[in-house]
């Protein structure tokens, strides 16, 4: 953000002496309040976009990052990547979600299920599911956000694709913010936090259309739940990837990426 310049005093020098006089004006710098956001960041396609949209919204963003015992622990170096070539200030919480258990993304004994188990059949959530993990690091990025001053939350959240994950939907997203701002110092104040969720209501390949349109840069965005940065393109995170670019037309860049490197 550029700052206003406003010169309060300045005081006349005589044009021939002007190089034995010292010229002295007060100059001061008028700024306006900086926006600022705070980015859930996994380096997977919807935070990537998340990432960009927020870079183009507001004045200072910062991106937070979990390591939390997940198999594909990649997307953390991804992570790191992305947000040093994008100089955005990243932060790594280190929790271990693999003492609660219960999804095949934190157990790596659990087989991760078939492709075909994408759709909710009445039987819960898949086994990628990792319990609450949402509101496990909205809880933790509101303390975050409360120690440094920040309002904003930024999440890639979409529901159209995963309607089976019951913490992306848009009523978990309204009492999270309802329950942090009653939880945090917000309560005492007339600032909110707020979480903002831009993408909740599309699809992926909707998703990669904005992220393109904002210029965003996808080669190092991984998704694959096998823990490699090679994907699988066996699991159902790999296909609904393959399937997003296929629909807009465009190569994915990751796969252009691995293949020049030899990789691929």
């Amino acid at each position: 953000m550029i700052p206003a310049i406003t010169v309060l005093e300045m005081l006349p020098v005589n044009q021939g002496t002007l190089k034995n006089e010292r010229l002295s004006f007060i100059i001061t710098l008028e700024f306006d309040e900086m926006k600022q956001a705070l980015v859930l960041f996994s380096s997977g396609i919807d935070s990537t976009t998340a990432l960009y949209w927020a870079i183009d919204r507001y004045d200072r963003v910062h991106a937070l990052t979990f390591d939390y015992g997940q198999r594909h622990r990649i997307e953390v170096q991804s992570s790191k990547r992305i947000a040093s070539d994008l100089n955005v200030p990243l932060k790594i919480l280190r929790i271990d979600l693999q003492q609660i258990g219960g999804s095949s993304l934190t157990d790596p004994i659990t087989s991760l299920p078939p492709v075909d188990r994408s759709v909710a059949d009445g039987d819960g959530p898949p086994s990628t599911y990792v319990p609450f993990r949402n509101g496990i690091f909205l809880a933790l990025a509101t303390a975050w956000a409360e120690v440094h001053g920040q309002t904003e939350i930024v999440c890639g959240f979409h529901v159209l694709d995963s309607p089976e994950y019951p913490d992306t939907r848009r009523e978990f997203v309204e009492a999270m913010e309802k329950t942090i701002n009653l939880g945090s110092k917000a309560s005492f104040s007339n600032t909110r936090i707020t979480i903002q969720v831009p993408f909740l209501d599309m699809n992926k390949a909707e998703i990669v259309k904005r992220g393109l349109a904002l210029g965003a840069d996808y080669s190092y965005s991984v998704s694959c739940y096998s823990g490699t940065e090679i994907p699988c393109m066996e699991c159902a995170s790999c296909r609904m990837r393959q399937k997003a670019w296929e629909e807009v037309e465009v190569a994915d860049p990751l796969i252009s990426r691995l293949k020049k490197e030899g990789k691929l």
